[in-house]
């Protein structure tokens, strides 16, 4: 594609060209021709118009050098283990579950935009993906049915406020368990690992995080990979968006120079577009889970807790997990298989 400048600079000297043409066709003397057509400037062509080649953000992108407020905190030094969950008990989804039964629909947040994960299949429009497979298992042992699930697209930065608000039942959106975010939510045992890497452009030069002093990288607004780019670097500029596939667009455009997210939303990314590529060793490890509120007494999450733990044993144990891994995620290598569940120690009833 010529972007507007290339096409003003390739229309400025196509019309120099035309000059000397017409100067000979006049028989002109060719010393005067050339001089003619040296001292000729963009200003002397009417009708070509002025063209910014600089290209908008996505919508409700930020840009900062200094790092923001609100981020989760991933330091090294937490001091809980934020992975073990409520164990799957002998209980039927009417008693788990039973104001989700009689509405008669699981209400999950996820993305619509995260290739690979959840996103919009452009054949049928339908969401499909990874996620979108889990809540459909999810919504299956609950009712027996998969198609019994209402999707709500929501951002990383609210979706914890979507749980605490009861605006969806549960998150299933590529999120990390970490201690802080247990501080406000909970949630189930870890169904996914990945780890932070980078993708850059093909030949740039970046080859690791330390690659990114002084450059311009693009993250998700609200997710841990921003908060580490803090806690890793001291000179940079952030493009803060509100979906993965707003990153795409920006590093297509050159309004950045990298990504950085978990591997596994990185090889949707390069599924797209194949000047893409992730470089760089794995970083830190971020357990996917599936995220729930927080139980009160006039909002007994428990059993929905249970619930969702009761199908990811289902799945590690029966072989769904493995295929739906084959299904999306195989350009990330063979199955690493489900990660182990830990459950909360209980005391004997």
């Amino acid at each position: 594609m010529v972007t507007g400048g290339v096409l003003v600079a390739a229309l400025a000297v196509s019309g120099a060209c035309g000059v000397n043409d017409d100067d000979e066709a006049r028989g002109d003397d060719g010393g005067s021709g050339r001089e003619t057509a040296s001292v000729v400037t963009g200003s002397d062509y009417v009708g070509i118009p002025e063209v910014s080649a600089v290209m908008p953000l996505p919508a409700g992108a930020v840009v900062t050098t200094e790092s923001p407020t609100g981020l989760p905190q991933v330091s090294a030094d937490e001091s809980c283990d934020p992975l073990p969950s409520l164990r799957p008990d002998d209980a039927t989804p009417e008693e788990r579950v039973p104001r989700i039964r009689d509405r008669g629909r699981l209400i999950v947040g996820l993305d619509q935009g995260s290739n690979l994960f959840s996103f919009r299949d452009p054949a049928t429009g339908q969401l499909t993906g990874f996620d979108v497979d889990l809540a459909r298992e999810i919504a299956r042992d609950i009712f027996g049915d998969p198609g019994q699930v209402e999707f709500r697209s929501l951002t990383s930065a609210n979706r914890i406020e979507a749980l605490e608000n009861n605006q969806v039942d549960v998150v299933i959106r590529s999120m990390s368990i970490t201690c802080a975010r247990r501080e406000v939510i909970t949630f189930s045992v870890p169904y996914y690992r990945a780890y932070q890497r980078v993708l850059a452009v093909r030949g740039s030069g970046i080859t690791e995080i330390e690659h990114l002093e002084g450059r311009r990288v693009c993250v998700a607004a609200g997710t841990t990979s921003a908060s580490r780019l803090w806690d890793e670097l001291d000179r940079l500029t952030v493009l803060s968006v509100n979906t993965w596939a707003d990153c795409l667009v920006a590093i297509q455009q050159n309004q950045v120079d990298a990504i950085t997210t978990d591997d596994a939303i990185l090889v949707g990314i390069t599924a797209q577009d194949p000047y893409l590529e992730i470089v760089g060793p794995q970083l830190n490890a971020e357990p996917y889970g599936v995220g729930i509120a927080r139980s009160t007494p006039g909002n007994d999450t428990d059993g929905l807790v249970r619930q969702v733990n009761s199908t990811l044993e289902r799945i590690r144990t029966d072989g769904t997990w493995n295929r739906m891994y084959s299904t999306w995620l195989s350009g990330l290598g063979p199955s690493p298989g489900m990660p182990a569940p830990t459950y909360v120690p209980e005391e004997p009833r």
